[in-house]
């Protein structure tokens, strides 16, 4: 493997199981991404489609725990677009991992590069979720592109869930604890089924992060899971964190 250049790091993630070629600053894969992988459920023979793939953490993720499941890593920045082909080449899944430069909101280009509508069996998304104009966004214009989301974004990626998702194909995000009714709100329309999965960064203090799973025109009563909480009361990484973000185990809420 050669070597990174002065703008890109190589990382290991996942306790190692996947190399992560990424810009030295900006937009890096965090907890985020392997949380989302974690929650989405996935069998050998589908087609997962990351939306705002950035390198490709989380489809990565996805690929690596699932052999024989093809994954699609859409990104509209061209550079991520092309560090994510890279890795899915650096982590021995180019045959079945492809990256596209598209706009996850572009439901006519998805199109055209082979998306088409109701083709895809499952979704999974970590759209930026920072609300610009109420709080500081980075200068840097990928951080900002990657983290801060205009009015109207979270809906708008909803929809180009529901445009790519089969009948009951399933759609899998993470977002801000504090916006989950924004989610729900979103997922009206076209999903049902929704699960959600809150995140705290400690026992007995606010969750950070939800993750949401729905069915694409799916029925029942929202699942609540138990909450995943990421550090001990020492501060240290729990148990159950660590079994997820280093071990690659699922989370409860995939199995389904």
């Amino acid at each position: 493997m050669s070597a990174p250049d002065q703008d890109t790091t190589e990382d290991a993630v996942l306790g190692g199981r996947l190399i992560l070629r990424q810009p030295r600053r900006g937009h890096r894969v965090g907890h985020d991404a392997i949380l989302l992988a974690a929650a989405t459920g996935a069998r050998a023979g589908e087609h997962a489609v990351d939306l705002g793939a950035g390198v490709g953490g989380a489809g990565l993720a996805l690929a690596s725990r699932v052999s024989g499941l093809t994954v699609t890593l859409v990104e509209i920045d061209a550079g991520l677009c092309a560090l994510a082909a890279g890795n899915a080449q650096t982590n021995a899944m180019g045959e079945r991992v492809k990256a596209i430069a598209c706009d996850a909101e572009d439901t006519v280009a998805l199109g055209r590069a082979g998306l088409g509508r109701g083709s895809i069996d499952r979704v999974l998304m970590n759209p930026p979720f920072n609300d610009a104009a109420r709080q500081n966004v980075s200068p840097d214009p990928r951080r900002r592109l990657a983290h801060a989301a205009g009015p109207g974004l979270l809906a708008r990626w909803i929809a180009s869930a529901g445009f790519l998702l089969k009948p009951h194909g399933v759609l899998t995000l993470i977002w801000r604890a504090d916006a989950l009714g924004d989610v729900l709100a979103a997922l009206k329309s076209d999903f049902g089924a929704v699960a959600v999965l809150p995140v705290l960064p400690r026992g007995g203090a606010p969750a950070i992060r939800v993750l949401v799973r729905a069915e694409r025109a799916g029925i029942g009563a929202m699942r609540d899971y138990p909450a995943l909480i990421l550090n001990d009361p020492n501060g240290k990484p729990s148990e159950a964190a660590e079994t997820v973000l280093r071990a690659g185990d699922i989370l409860a809420m995939a199995e389904n």
